[in-house]
């Protein structure tokens, strides 16, 4: 990916662990890396079809000097976060901020905080057989959509499909979306968990009856396992109320272990039923 760079803009603002630092200020010097496609600017000649630095680095004084935080580490994230969704088209950033004046009472040129940010893309499944099914699937898109650091790009149809594991319960309607976010997969999985609550999930069987239940099946090309979360999702080749609906929206994704794409993980699944 392309880059568009800036190099040591100079904000005076007021952050710092210390109070008088948050009242007295002091110099920071920043710089970022911009990664986005330049090439549609760059054979048209066109500025509205780049991203416009200057504007950048106006949003970036003006955000730092109109913010206080204790820690470099918080200004670095609260600012890629703003950069991030207030351009669509820089997909990720490497943002440096550095603090001259720190007040460490050692001969010291500088200290510099350096961090990178981008958007991600997550397919999600949706499931739920309890109460009013369509409208908990549609609150869930809409809660996801209203999520901070988060961007719905495409939903499948709801589709209608026998329960897995235990079978003693009604018929699911399920379904998927893709998802752009800055969100980590744990505060991803975290936001999902408490979108479930809002429509009142409750864990009590193991594949039993529920009212919401969102699973991430993939993270870019991410693989994972830890206690709580494993990317992809392990099962998601074995099941069509999964590969289905995704495949609908992303036949092209393909599982980082065993290579194949949605289109043809579905294929194999229904040939082999």
């Amino acid at each position: 990916m392309d880059r568009i760079k800036i190099q040591e803009l100079e904000v005076f603002a007021n952050h710092g662990v210390y109070p008088e630092e948050n009242a007295l200020g002091q110099k920071f010097v920043i710089s970022a890396d911009l990664y986005t496609d330049t090439r549609p600017a760059g054979k048209s000649d066109d500025l509205e079809r780049s991203v416009n630095y200057g504007e950048v680095c106006r949003r970036i004084k003006e955000y730092v000097e109109g913010h206080t935080w204790k820690l470099l580490e918080s200004v670095a994230e609260h600012l890629a976060f703003e950069i991030l969704t207030a351009w669509p088209r820089i997909r990720k950033i490497r943002l440096e901020i550095r603090k001259p004046w720190a007040p460490v009472r050692l001969p010291l040129k500088t200290v510099a905080v350096e961090i990178r940010r981008q958007w991600h893309q997550a397919a999600v499944a949706l499931g739920s057989n309890l109460g009013d099914k369509r409208a908990h699937l549609q609150r869930a898109v809409e809660l996801l959509k209203e999520t901070e650091g988060c961007l719905v790009t495409a939903v499948s149809d709801f589709i209608t499909t026998a329960p897995y594991g235990y079978v003693e319960q009604d018929d699911f309607l399920n379904g998927c979306l893709l998802l752009d976010t800055l969100l980590t997969p744990e505060e991803l999985l975290d936001r999902l968990h408490e979108i479930e609550q809002e429509e009142k999930r409750e864990r009590l069987i193991h594949w039993g009856p529920r009212t919401l239940d969102l699973d991430i099946i993939f993270y870019d090309d991410l693989v994972l396992d830890t206690d709580t979360l494993h990317i992809p999702h392990v099962e998601m080749h074995k099941r069509d109320f999964v590969l289905k609906p995704l495949a609908q929206i992303a036949p092209w994704m393909r599982h980082p272990l065993n290579g194949k794409t949605v289109a043809q993980m579905l294929e194999e699944l229904e040939n082999f039923s």
